[in-house]
């Protein structure tokens, strides 16, 4: 280490290069020597890469990059600064809660506490206005790096329980902690440089959540919280926030009657009500038609399998944590599915297949099912019985790449189809997973190829793909800007060797298949789920479970509009009636919070004219048709699958 009078050169991000006395704050020279950004405040920085707070003293030469608010560290930083006043908040008004950990997360950030009451609204209020008052204090973050004994000290006269758990699985001799005021946390850091650069929060709700996310341990409090750089910003992310409670698929759900969660039963397994049942049966007949229009093949396979199949697959050695368990049959234990592809492993090899039938394209409606604690189920987003529409692709090496980019047409078809935009992920291998190097360089290469051929911009997820391949995840993009888990190609050069799979080439000779495991909708429960928000529940006709509804003014309408209705459900139009001796204002209203596309309207000018009075969920005015010409009209908008 240099002496504070030596000087030190600093590498900007600009690949300008300073020199500052040895010892010099980042903060100082940010302050005297760089430019400031002119759109978001520096909150922290990068030392050769590593993220640093912006008291911490300079004695090498380095590389400094400033770090702003508007890029996603800055965000983590910023929020989980807030976390930590939320936490000095929690303790100053009631002390005897214990805290557990308040990391950033997407959009804000949470901290969980152990108190022996439940935090109400009212408390959030307290807290927050508490939070406000610290953050005014303008208290510095200081960083206190002491050995493993002094923090169990500190953490023991505080009786913070859940700080010495964790301070028992760090390995190093030396940690960090962070003080703001009287509150200490253990935390890597780093953070803002003091409360007060803390400018627009927010408190949000209270849930439950697990200690470490396992149901074993006990159930904490967690808060959850925003935070952002300006009021303004916030103001439209609360905005946001409302618009997404209306669009939240378990209240649209429940309002209009499309699926339910029964407790009885068990979470995370979604029952379809008749409407969800029609959209679903919808979907997956629009799906098979034009699997078969591209050459797949539908099969079907059991929700059972013994214990050999997922030695040989691998998934009993890197996957058994999603799966349940076994159940016994004759001696031999038996796992209910997480995936269909032994299935259709199986399938192919019942026979020798000659390079001349490749590429053979099973496709599946599978049900599947994984495991997943309760605390992160999410009504149709998260469960644990779901159904994949799901396809495995056998070709020979030399065909890979046209698969691939007839895979990547195919997403592009369904996403246009149901009005997504999207975006593209390259995940790499992960930590756990089975085969070669080389394998996985080539099955990399082929996707990466494949995105840059169809000029997809993407973005690389490390350690993202599954543990026999790399893979693609599309990611939608929903009428809010949200990010949903959608359709993902997967490359697999591991199970054709693990299961032997083979063709006989032109040589006569076998050779190994490559496999392509590809979905392009995800799964049926998340992917409705993830419509209904993106509808907002206002389905297109084509999708809409009730496409129109026939009204009746009087009760002397009553036989008209069965000979409506009737001719509606002959032309294969969804048609319901509502025949009630009600005023029909009513029946009207009742039908547009439905979200009912159409309403037909039947009164004695009709009768005498054989026509309906059409009124639409957009517009108000009714517009007189013939019954045939309303047919023909709502034909042409399904065939056309108009959003």
């Amino acid at each position: 280490m240099k002496a504070e009078t030596d000087k030190i050169k600093i590498k900007l991000s600009d690949e300008k290069q300073i020199e500052c006395v040895a010892g010099t704050i980042i903060k100082d020279l940010i302050d005297h020597q760089l430019t400031k950004n002119n759109l978001q405040e520096i909150i922290a920085a990068k030392l050769d890469g590593d993220l640093v707070d912006l008291s911490r003293p300079l004695f090498t030469n380095t590389s400094l990059e400033p770090v702003t608010f508007d890029s996603a560290e800055g965000k983590k930083i910023y929020r989980h600064s807030t976390s930590h006043v939320m936490a000095q908040a929690v303790k100053d008004l009631f002390p005897a809660a214990k805290i557990a950990i308040g990391p950033a997360i997407e959009d804000g950030f949470y901290y969980d506490f152990d108190l022996d009451r439940p935090f109400t609204p009212q408390d959030l209020e307290r807290i927050e206005e508490r939070m406000k008052e610290i953050i005014q204090q303008d208290l510095p973050f200081q960083r206190l790096e002491l050995s493993k004994e002094q923090a169990q000290k500190i953490f023991q006269e505080r009786r913070e329980d859940y700080k010495l758990e964790l301070l028992k699985d760090i390995e190093e001799d030396t940690v960090s902690l962070y003080q703001q005021g009287n509150f200490i946390d253990l935390c890597r850091g780093p953070h803002v440089l003091s409360s007060g650069k803390l400018r627009a929060i927010k408190l949000l709700n209270v849930a439950g959540a697990y200690w470490r996310g396992d149901e074993k341990n006990k159930m904490l409090q967690r808060i959850y919280g925003t935070a952002f750089a300006t009021p303004e910003a916030l103001t439209e992310y609360l905005k946001r926030l409302e618009e997404a409670k209306e669009r939240d698929h378990r209240a649209l759900g429940r309002q209009l009657d499309l699926f339910s969660v029964q407790e009885e039963i068990g979470p995370g397994l979604i029952h379809w009500h008749p409407k969800g049942a029609i959209i679903r049966m919808t979907i997956e007949e629009f799906w098979k038609k034009e699997h078969l229009k591209r050459g797949y093949q539908l099969v079907y396979t059991p929700h059972i399998a013994s214990r050999k199949i997922y030695e040989i697959s691998g998934h009993l050695e890197t996957y058994q944590e999603y799966m349940y368990s076994p159940m016994d049959i004759d001696g031999v234990p038996y796992w209910v599915k997480p995936m269909n592809c032994p299935g259709h492993i199986k399938i192919y090899q019942t026979k020798l297949r000659s390079y001349r039938e490749l590429p053979i394209r099973y496709a599946e409606l599978g049900t599947v099912y994984r495991y997943e604690r309760s605390g992160v189920l999410h009504g149709m987003l998260r469960v644990r019985g779901f159904t994949q529409d799901d396809s495995h692709i056998f070709c020979h090496p030399e065909q890979l790449p046209a698969e691939i980019l007839q895979v990547l047409d195919l997403v592009d078809f369904m996403m246009s189809t149901f009005g997504f935009d999207y975006h593209a992920y390259l995940a790499t291998r992960p930590e756990k997973s089975i085969g070669g190097e080389e394998a996985w360089a080539k099955a990399t290469t082929a996707l990466r190829e494949a995105l840059s051929k169809r000029e997809i911009d993407y973005k690389i997820d490390p350690g993202g793909g599954v543990f026999y391949g790399p893979k693609i995840d599309i990611k939608l993009l929903d009428a809010l800007g949200r990010e949903w888990q959608g359709p993902t190609i997967q490359v697999d050069f591991n199970l054709p060797e693990r299961f032997d799979i083979n063709y006989v080439g032109p040589d006569g000779n076998r050779h190994r298949v490559v496999m392509i495991h590809r979905t392009v909708l995800g799964s049926m429960e998340r992917f409705i789920g993830t419509l209904i928000e993106h509808y907002a529940g206002v389905f297109p006709l084509w999708l809409a479970p009730v496409q129109v509804l026939v009204l009746t003014i009087t009760e002397r309408h009553i036989e008209y509009g069965e000979r409506v209705l009737q001719d509606l459900r002959n032309n294969d139009i969804r048609a319901e009636a509502d025949f009630r001796n009600e005023l029909i204002g009513y029946k009207i209203r009742e039908g547009q919070l439905a979200k009912t596309p159409y309403m037909a309207v039947i009164g004695d000018r009709e009768i005498a004219n054989g026509t309906v009075s059409v009124r639409t969920r957009k517009k108000k005015e009714l517009t007189t048709l013939r019954v045939e010409d309303l047919i023909s009209k709502m034909k042409k908008e399904i065939a056309d699958k108009i959003i």
